[in-house]
C-alpha cells in the first residue's frame, strides 16, 4: 500500500512537470509569433509622407517656375527699397500728390505710369484720379503699398519687388483670406473680370533692389 502511494506521487510529479514544460513552450511560441507579426507590419518613420512646405503661396502665373516669394515684412527688403517704399507711403498717407515730384526727381528715372511714354507722371496721375486734387489715385497708391509684395526674379539682373503680390500669382489659386485682401483693392465684379482676363490687371507698383521706383500702372 505504501509502494502504491509513492508510485502515485511520483506519477503525479511527472505529470505536473510535463504540463509545466508544455505551457512554457506555448508561451515561447506565442511570443515568437507576436514578434514576427510586429516586425512584418511595423511602419518605419521614413515611410510617412512629409507634410507640405509652410510659408509658400502656390499659383505662379507660370507653373514651370518656382512661385515668387511673398511677404509683408518690410525689414526683409533691401534698405534702398525700404526708403523708396516709405517715401511713397508717406506721400500717399499725407494726401500730397505734389510730393511725388520730389520722389521722382531723386529717383534717377521717370517711373512708368502708362504703357505709352509719359514725360511728367504727376499731372497724368492727377488726370486719372476721380477728383481734381488726385486724392483718389493716392488712396489707390496707399492700398497697393500696404498690400503684401512679391520678390520677382530673385538673384538676377531683372530682380524687382512688386506690390501687390496678386500681380504675380494665379487668381484661381487665392485662398478666402487672400480674396478678402484683394477686395480691399478691387470689387467682386472686377475680380470676375480679372479671372476671365486671366490675370490681375489693376494698379501695381515695382521697385528694383537699388531703390529705383520703376512703375505704377494698371492694365495688361
Amino acid at each position: 500500500m505504501i509502494e502504491n502511494t509513492s508510485f502515485n506521487r511520483f506519477a503525479q510529479g511527472l505529470l505536473i512537470f510535463a504540463l509545466g514544460a508544455f505551457l512554457f513552450a506555448c508561451v515561447d511560441i506565442a511570443q515568437a509569433a507576436r514578434t514576427v507579426e510586429t516586425e512584418s507590419f511595423s511602419v518605419k518613420p521614413e515611410s510617412v509622407p512629409p507634410s507640405g512646405a509652410e510659408g509658400t503661396i502656390p499659383g505662379n502665373a507660370n507653373d514651370a517656375e518656382a512661385p515668387p516669394r511673398i511677404s509683408y515684412d518690410m525689414t526683409l527688403l533691401p534698405q534702398a527699397v525700404q526708403q523708396t517704399h516709405a517715401a511713397l507711403l508717406s506721400a500717399a498717407r499725407n494726401g500730397n500728390l505734389a510730393a511725388l515730384t520730389a520722389i521722382i526727381a531723386a529717383n534717377g528715372k521717370v517711373p512708368a505710369v502708362a504703357f505709352d511714354e509719359v514725360d511728367d507722371p504727376v499731372p497724368y496721375l492727377r488726370d486719372l484720379s476721380g477728383d481734381e486734387e488726385g486724392q483718389e489715385i493716392l488712396a489707390i497708391l496707399l492700398e497697393v503699398l500696404e498690400a503684401g509684395y512679391a520678390q520677382i526674379d530673385a538673384g538676377t539682373d531683372a530682380e524687382i519687388y512688386v506690390w501687390p503680390y496678386f500681380a504675380n500669382i494665379r487668381l484661381d489659386t487665392l485662398t478666402p483670406q487672400q480674396r478678402v485682401e484683394l477686395f480691399t483693392l478691387v470689387t467682386a465684379g472686377d475680380y470676375e473680370d480679372m479671372k476671365a482676363f486671366g490675370a490681375y490687371n489693376f494698379f501695381r507698383l515695382g521697385i528694383s533692389p537699388d531703390g529705383v521706383w520703376q512703375f505704377f500702372l494698371a492694365g495688361d
